[in-house]
């Protein structure tokens, strides 16, 4: 009832406007909704709100893929960087930090998150790639910087081509770049 507690403390809410898309209602659905052979993986706007809510439920994207989502925001002239964006996880950056989420894990993925995407967009592949991110493993790993000894924190690259947001394969990103993003990332861990 969360929702609903913190709307309160604003005012008086009808609506709840979500961003849910066909894919989201595929991959959590039963094969008795969707005609899925099978529930692939659950989604935090599918199915996770009380059945009786104090709002009306409005989902104007439920029924189309990302792909026709971009094609509708373009018809609708809505600025390139917002139609283009990535798509971004609704509970945030914490479902990326494998483990405990403290707020010193939260600030190192934050700020590797950062790295990533700078690097991409420089080299201007941000467009062209369906999804890139940061990870926090919960794994720490012994390094050496100069003449010292580190301990930090391992952090993985995701990045993904489609077209869809139903099949998926990895993105090939440049050497060069990867390079730059994981010596700029190693610096985060220093004093970890």
């Amino acid at each position: 009832r969360v929702f609903e507690e913190e709307a309160a403390k604003l005012g008086r809410f009808d609506f709840l406007a979500q961003g849910t898309l066909y894919p989201d209602v595929i991959e959590s659905s039963t094969a008795i909704e969707t005609k899925a052979s099978t529930k692939i993986k659950s989604h935090h706007n599918v199915g996770g709100l009380p059945a009786k809510m104090k709002f009306n439920l409005i989902e104007p994207l439920r029924y189309l893929f990302k792909d026709e989502v971009r094609e509708v925001g373009l018809a609708l002239s809505l600025p390139e960087d917002m139609v283009w964006r990535q798509p971004f996880p609704g509970p945030g950056l914490a479902i990326r930090i494998i483990g405990e989420v403290t707020k010193e894990r939260l600030e190192i993925l934050r700020a590797a998150d950062w790295i990533v995407m700078n690097e991409i967009k420089k080299a201007k592949l941000y467009r062209q790639l369906w999804q890139s991110f940061a990870v926090l493993t919960g794994v720490k790993s012994v390094g050496v910087m100069g003449d010292h000894r580190t301990y930090g924190y391992l952090i993985a690259v995701r990045a993904i081509n489609s077209e869809d947001a139903m099949t998926a394969d990895w993105a090939r990103l440049p050497y060069d770049l990867l390079a730059i993003a994981f010596y700029k990332i190693s610096f985060l861990n220093f004093s970890a």
